[in-house]
């Protein structure tokens, strides 16, 4: 034991300790110094929480009251393994010596400026084999100690104490990367269908303002499947030279720019057309780019639910869109929901830009990671085009049932789309405005069955049932449960027709059982070449919103009757598609090589 006392100088006391331990050890001495010379009388409540391998220890050091200069201070003695960590609410101050260390601790919120010292040293087997090393100066009476760069374990106490905070801004920072972008994709279809509808609505106040008989109003709707029906191939090969992010982002900005163009045109029927065709054109790479993202980024048993995720939100902007544009037309007028939705298009490509580019691919089992390239010469665009094994595609039994499956399925979606409303107000004698609330409840339950489909299917993925019977299973739930329900509709056993109205909502809801069934076929048989698949099978989906829509009328007029114009043909799809799921497709992965072709 030692004691010195020198006015106006620091004054320190040590006491070692040594307590039997097993392996090698670290010794600790507190002590609080006072560095005036003034009487100091307070209470310094001080905690060192020491984290131990299983439990916490919490020690309370008090400075007693002294007078004159002298001080009688608190002695604890600590036994510390090497590998432990303390924490304190105040700043750490690490003075490292040659196998010893001191902390100064500098309660900062107290009037008088004290400082506790953690003096540790090696003791047990450690100690008698380094005790030669042992610098022969006291490192606590050194008035000029060493300051070396604090250690990395000092760095990280720093970092988690002063910026821990900051670690989780904003709340989405540590989301893995790939569900950030499949929650953008997603978003981006919801925007998509918002422009898609817009137009249906807000056709009633733009022919009567520029006198457009219905002839011309439906030219001006139809425009738009011609740009989205030829863009559904390029869209593909762009999108597997490119990668679908790319693609997706262009696409994005393209139809939110066409949107906002519509009333400058509007006036003009070339230029409308022309801008309509590319609301088409922007939409329609869509698909086929967030085909290729969803193959490069998500697992096998992850793929359902984010094919579900990204394509339920065509369900939520046909929601939206309908619910929004009729009030912002009353309100201001129809050029403003063109300018608005073209607006939050426009937002989202912005802010698409701050999503980290880099892509994470599933192949099997191996995950690598990979850079787009976004630049390509005429020469490697051209060599890749000819790459692609256009003749290995269709002669695969897989790929054609897709194609007619996918035919099928747009044929019911995009008739019953158009002519519901119509069919809701005429047959089932509603007015125009329950005919609109009602036009919304089939999307609004896609959304509930689209979530609940794509569990249901990665659960039993999960579980060990073989994806092909998957896929085969909730495509057939999604044509079979519409087509009974068509047939319930279209048949006078005195049904009122809000029970009408449930059974269509009912059967088109179900159908999203397709966004775990074919929409995710097209990345389990060729995860390389998914976006491409996606293009040929959507370009024949494409063709029955430009002939079904116009058969479905001529067929009305022809007949009068709702059953044999709109019911008896999307029932013939229905079940010929299923027959044809069940019979040739499959989700085994394939292998299309050139030289195959």
């Amino acid at each position: 034991r030692k004691k010195e006392k020198v006015k106006g100088k620091r004054i320190t006391q040590r006491e070692a300790f040594d307590t039997e331990t097993r392996g090698p050890t670290l010794k600790t001495t507190v002590s609080h110094t006072s560095l005036s010379s003034s009487t100091v009388s307070s209470s310094l409540p001080l905690l060192l929480l020491l984290l131990l391998p299983h439990h916490f220890l919490i020690l309370n050091f008090t400075s007693l009251s002294s007078s004159s200069l002298s001080l009688t201070p608190t002695m604890a003695r600590l036994t510390l393994r090497p590998h432990n960590h303390f924490f304190s609410s105040s700043p750490i101050h690490a003075h490292n010596q040659p196998f010893l260390s001191l902390y100064t601790i500098s309660p900062l919120h107290h009037h008088k400026l004290l400082k506790s010292r953690v003096k540790c040293s090696a003791s047990g087997t450690e100690r008698v084999r380094e005790s030669k090393k042992l610098p022969p100066k006291n490192p606590i009476e050194d008035p000029t100690p060493q300051l070396p760069v604090p250690s990395s374990d000092s760095q990280v106490l720093v970092t988690e104490t002063e910026t821990g905070s900051e670690q989780n801004w904003p709340p989405w920072k540590n989301i893995p990367q790939r569900y950030k972008l499949i929650g953008a994709t997603s978003l981006a279809f919801v925007i998509c269908n918002m422009d898609k509808v817009n137009l249906s609505i807000a056709i009633i106040p733009m022919s009567h303002q520029f006198g457009w008989s219905s002839s011309v109003a439906g030219l001006v709707q139809s425009s738009f499947f011609w740009g989205y029906a030829l863009s559904q191939l390029p869209g593909g090969w762009l999108s597997k030279i490119f990668g679908g992010r790319k693609v997706l982002e262009i696409g994005v900005f393209t139809w939110s720019f066409a949107t906002a163009l519509v009333p400058l045109l509007a006036g003009f029927m070339p230029g409308l057309i022309f801008s309509r065709i590319l609301v088409g054109i922007g939409e329609g790479v869509s698909p086929s780019a967030a085909t290729d993202l969803i193959a490069r980024t998500i697992p096998v048993k992850e793929r359902s639910r984010a094919v579900g995720f990204v394509f339920g939100g065509l369900s939520l902007g046909s929601v939206l869109g309908l619910l929004l544009a009729p009030p912002i037309i009353q309100t201001f007028n129809w050029e403003s929901v063109f300018y608005l939705f073209g607006l939050l298009g426009v937002g989202w490509f912005v802010g698409f830009q701050f999503l980290n580019k880099e892509e994470v691919s599933y192949e099997g089992n191996e995950i690598s990671t990979s850079h787009k390239s976004e630049k390509a010469t005429q020469e490697e665009l051209g060599n890749s085009l000819k790459e692609i094994p256009w003749k290995s595609f269709f002669q695969s039994s897989a790929v054609w049932a897709m194609i007619y499956t996918h035919f099928c399925g747009s044929w019911g979606h995009y008739t019953c789309l158009s002519w519901l409303p119509t069919y809701f107000s005429e047959a089932l004698s509603l007015n125009l405005t329950e005919a609109a609330w009602v036009s919304i409840l089939p999307p609004l339950a896609s959304i509930v069955v689209t979530s609940l489909a794509s569990q249901f299917a990665d659960y039993l993925i999960t579980n060990g049932v073989e994806t092909t019977t998957v896929r085969k299973i909730c495509q057939t739930i999604a044509f079979v449960s519409p087509a009974i329900c068509m047939t319930l509709s279209s048949v006078d056993i005195g049904l009122p027709p809000w029970e009408i109205v449930g059974i269509l909502t009912a059967g088109l809801a179900l159908s999203s059982f397709a966004l775990s069934g074919l929409y995710c076929t097209h990345q389990d048989i060729s995860p390389e070449y998914a976006s491409i698949l996606l293009g040929i099978t959507n370009t024949v989906g494409a063709v029955p919103g430009i002939i079904g829509v116009a058969l479905t009328g001529f067929l009305l007029d022809s007949t009068h009757s709702w059953t044999m114009s709109l019911f008896v043909p999307s029932i013939f799809f229905y079940l010929t598609g299923t027959v044809v799921w069940l019979a040739f497709a499959s989700s085994e992965p394939q292998t299309f090589t050139k030289e195959d072709s």
